[in-house]
This record gives structure tokens, sequence and C-alpha cells, in this order.
């Protein structure tokens, strides 16, 4: 995105420079951006200073001067830790906005919306889907929840992490995420069985593969996961115990709601045993591995 030269950019603060956040925070530098940020663990934030960054010690002296707060934290516990016990909510000024894009349960983000608004503060949560990869080359799929006005004074800085869309009050974007992660991993599952089915019949996974291709069951998990599948390569992208997370946050958000997720349900279940049976730090294409292990496969 090209910023115009005459246009005064706003001061941004980004908490939170992990596997998503750094090369996010990384995006803002090169777009002209001199972001404040810090880290839970310090050290994963110093590559920032090299790009022109300012590295704080404390969440809220980052956020005291910023505009718009932008946080990129593992939890919603998390985030309400550093929002109202490291005193980021009350060292923000009156009228700027805080931009949470961690994935969290939508009544959190709820919550976080309405005591911030008591401080003067504005809100929208904003969770992403696209991994690394899509933080990295700034293709990132990004579901907003919140004002309309207030997603339109974040959209030219949403602009640098991906294709934003606002879909609703607080706690939608939130709800948007849980509805990827349940497509996601269900259809993480239906690969994995799917080949698994087919080896244990006699044919070759990867032909099976790259003959669906194309298909209606054609789609990003039987592409990327598929062959991770096939290749037995389950490093950690996003793990199985993030998965189980967010499975977890989705049947506690249709409980709320009075929403049967009975699939989700199935899934959170087999996630929950392929974590117990030692696959926690893998790839969340590792369903691949209790699947094959029902079935004597392994």
């Amino acid at each position: 995105m090209t910023i115009d030269s005459h246009t005064p950019l706003p001061n941004i603060a980004f908490l939170g420079t992990g596997i998503m956040g750094l090369p996010m925070a990384v995006r803002l530098c090169g777009a002209g951006y001199a972001p404040q940020v810090w880290n839970r663990t310090a050290h994963k934030a110093a590559p920032l200073a090299a790009l022109g960054a300012t590295v704080h010690a404390y969440a809220d002296a980052a956020a005291a001067s910023a505009d718009i707060v932008i946080s990129m934290l593992e939890s919603g516990p998390a985030v309400k830790d550093v929002l109202f016990a490291h005193g980021v909510a009350t060292a923000m000024k009156p009228g700027a906005l805080f931009l949470d894009m961690a994935s969290i349960q939508p009544r959190e983000a709820r919550d976080h919306a309405a005591r911030l608004g008591a401080l003067g503060v504005s809100h929208l949560d904003a969770p992403v889907s696209g991994g690394p990869g899509g933080a990295e080359s700034g293709t990132l799929a990004i579901m907003a929840g919140g004002k309309a006005d207030d997603f339109a004074r974040a959209l030219p800085v949403l602009r640098h992490f991906g294709r934003a869309t606002h879909v609703g009050p607080h706690g939608s974007g939130q709800l948007a995420k849980l509805a990827n992660q349940m497509i996601v991993g269900i259809t993480i599952g239906a690969v994995a069985e799917a080949l698994l089915f087919t080896s244990r019949g006699g044919a070759d996974m990867a032909k099976v593969r790259e003959a669906i291709t194309g298909g209606f069951a054609d789609s990003r998990v039987l592409h990327l996961h598929g062959q991770r599948m096939l290749e037995r390569d389950f490093a950690p992208r996003a793990r199985m115990d993030i998965q189980l997370k967010d499975m977890r946050n989705a049947l506690a958000t249709a409980q709320e709601i009075g929403f049967e997720a009975p699939i989700t349900a199935l899934f959170e279940q087999l996630y929950a045993e392929g974590v117990d049976h030692g696959l926690t730090d893998l790839d969340q294409s590792a369903l691949f591995v209790e699947l094959a292990s029902r079935n004597g496969m392994s």
C-alpha cells in the first residue's frame, strides 16, 4: 500500500511480537510507521529496533502515546491481563483505539469493549487467519467486530496486514474467527480420514489427493495440510493444542448462545485425544497421526 506523504501517520503501539506479531510489526516498519512495541519476552521484540521501532520494557509505556494500540497476544486471559493488570487501559489516551487481533472468546471481546468504552477508549476485535506466511506476506484474512467508524479508522492500518472485513458489532470478529477454525479443524479431519481410508483400501494416497484436486472436495486444507500428511511433516505452524483451544472456545460460545454444534463437538474430542497422546506441539494436521493410530496404521 502506498502512503500519502502529506497525511500524518497515526502513532501505533504493537503488543505481542511472537510468531504472528513479529512479521506484522515488521510490515508496519516497512510501511513507514515507527511503532512502539512490547513483548512479555523482551528479546522477541528486540529485532524491531533496527527497523525504526521503539522497544519498551512495559506494555503501558508502549501504549501511552499511541493513537492505535494493536494487540497480538495468545489468549483472552493474556489480553485481559495486559489491559487491566499491566495498566494499558488506563495508560491509553481518551479517544484512542484498541485493536485486538488476538483470537479470544466473543464474550471476552465484548467485556473488554465495554470496560474500555467506560474509559473513553474505542475497541475493535479483529482476529486473523492465514498463519505466519500470511503475516509475512500481508495476505491475512481479518474479521473485525465493533463500530463501523472505528473499523474505517483502523482500515488504513489493517490493509498492511491483509484483507479486512467488518462483520458486525463487538465480538463478531471473534465469532467469525471461531467459524473459520471450526471449518479448518473439521476439514483437516475429513482430509486425514479420507486419505487414510483410501490407503487402507489399497490406493496411493498421493495419487488420490492428485485425482480429487480441482473437484468439489478441493480446498486449501487438501493442498497444504494434505501435502503435510503425505510427507509426514508435522512441524508446528498452528499447533494441535491451539486448534483444540479454538474448538473448545467455539463449543463454549455455542452453549452461551443456545446453539447445538455436534460436528464441532466430535472433532473437539478427536483433537483432545491427539493432545492426550502426545501430539500437543505438532501441527494441527497431526490429527492424521491420531486417526492413523486408531486404525493401526501408525
